[in-house]
Formats: C-alpha cells, sequence, structure tokens
C-alpha cells in the first residue's frame, strides 16, 4: 500500500516570522550556535527579507522580535536592529534572485573545513542529502558587517548553493525554508563525519553518480520533523501560527 501525505499536512500554516524562529531553533541544535554570530534572511513575495534580530541568540529569539528589512538593510518592520553581517545576504540576494533563504553561521565542523581551506568528502548518505555546488571562497579580509567586504564576498561566492568561507564560517542557500534547512543539517553532518573518519584512517568518497541522486532527493518530512519538534519544546509558539 502507497500512502501519500501532503507536507502541508505536517505543521500548522505558519508566518514566515515563525519559519524564521524555527530554521533558527532547529539549526542552533544542529551546531549552527556560535554565540550571537549568524544571520538568516527569508526573501518575500514584495522583495522584502525577514532576518533574526541583533542582539539575541538563535534559540532565544520569538516571532515578535523578528525584523523585517529591504534589500539596502533598512528596518521597515521590528524592534530591534538586524545583525550587522546580515550585509551579506543582502549582497548576495542582489546578485542570485534564485536564492529566497540564505544562512550563514559559524558551525563547528564546517568552519574547521573552512578554515583548512577544504571541501569534506561526502562519505555517507545523509551527508548527500540537499545537494548543491559546493565552493571554498577565500574572502576572509575582514568582517562582512563592512558593505564593501560584503560585496567583494558575495561575488565570490557566485552561483555556489554551499559556500565555506575561509577564515570565517558557512554561507548556505535555498529556494525555500526546507531545503535550506536540508543542506544546513547534512552539509553539517557531512563535515563532522568527514573530519572524524579521518582520525581513524581515509575515507572512501560515494560515487559521483551517488552523490548526484542523493543529491536530488527530496526528503519530505525532514523539515516538519524538526520544526514540530521545537513546537513542541516550546507551545508558546502556537500562538504566532498562522489563521
Amino acid at each position: 500500500m502507497t500512502y501519500r501525505v501532503s507536507t502541508d499536512a505536517l505543521l500548522p500554516p505558519m508566518t514566515p516570522q515563525l519559519e524564521v524562529v524555527l530554521l533558527a531553533r532547529t539549526l542552533w541544535r544542529e551546531g549552527y550556535d556560535d554565540h550571537l554570530a549568524g544571520h538568516i534572511t527569508h526573501k518575500q513575495p514584495d522583495g522584502t527579507f525577514y532576518t533574526n534580530p541583533w542582539f539575541l541568540l538563535w534559540d532565544e529569539f520569538t516571532p515578535d522580535d523578528v525584523v523585517r528589512i529591504d534589500i539596502d538593510g533598512n528596518v521597515l518592520e521590528g524592534r530591534w536592529p538586524p545583525a550587522p553581517g546580515v550585509k551579506l545576504h543582502l549582497e548576495l540576494h542582489k546578485l542570485r534572485h534564485d536564492v529566497d533563504v540564505a544562512v550563514h553561521n559559524h558551525p563547528r565542523f564546517a568552519t574547521l573545513w573552512a578554515n583548512a581551506r577544504r571541501i569534506p568528502p561526502c562519505l555517507d548518505q545523509t551527508s548527500g542529502l540537499g545537494g548543491g555546488k559546493v565552493e571554498i571562497v577565500n574572502e576572509y579580509d575582514g568582517t562582512v558587517a563592512d558593505a564593501d567586504k560584503a560585496r567583494i564576498a558575495a561575488k565570490a561566492i557566485g552561483d555556489a548553493d554551499i559556500a565555506l568561507l575561509a577564515g570565517h564560517g558557512l554561507f548556505v542557500t535555498g529556494c525555500d525554508i526546507a531545503e535550506a534547512h536540508l543542506r544546513c543539517v547534512a552539509f553539517e553532518q557531512r563535515c563532522r563525519e568527514a573530519y572524524q573518519v579521518e582520525q581513524i584512517g581515509t575515507g572512501i568518497e560515494l560515487a559521483p553518480d551517488v552523490l548526484d541522486t542523493l543529491g536530488k532527493a527530496k526528503f519530505d518530512g525532514f523539515w516538519e520533523a524538526m520544526a514540530r519538534r521545537e513546537l513542541r519544546l516550546d507551545p508558546s509558539l502556537m500562538a504566532f501560527t498562522a489563521t
């Protein structure tokens, strides 16, 4: 018997502000937890963006704290300023109209590989989920809170879906929340597993055709399952679901 379940039935209707909160909290548990560092942008149909607030941790802010900004970083809604480094996102969004969600942070294992200026091999199937073009970006000559440096970094990212920013951290893009989430989770696992395997010997990377298949696979329900966990842990967030 084949069961067909729409992923729309796996979560209550959600506002984009709540999506940003749940993305931040799910990724915090995956190692995207470098204190106050990190920023998320979620593009809206009118060309504005929802982003996480500065001064609040990723596992702390609520939908009431989410900030709405324009493409130049001007605050349109919200009581907090956006993170200074969000300039990197905005410069990338100016160049990449295919990107609706962008995530930057300094997750533990991805940052190790970024600092080593190496792309980790993909050794297992979970690590290959989400796919995407991976690049090393040797851009770091200062913080991307500086608009000029953010612009240089965004141009260096080019058409990459996942960028290891040398001496800095990780930048991941997606066409929606679910794709960005899967890429973030899978790539940090890829970095962790590759690092650990190097400690015991040389791993064998998955064959290119296998990697291609995994990259194109849709892990339906994954984002929804992780988001539901956060809603269970903090039921107060249900007050922000869309009606």
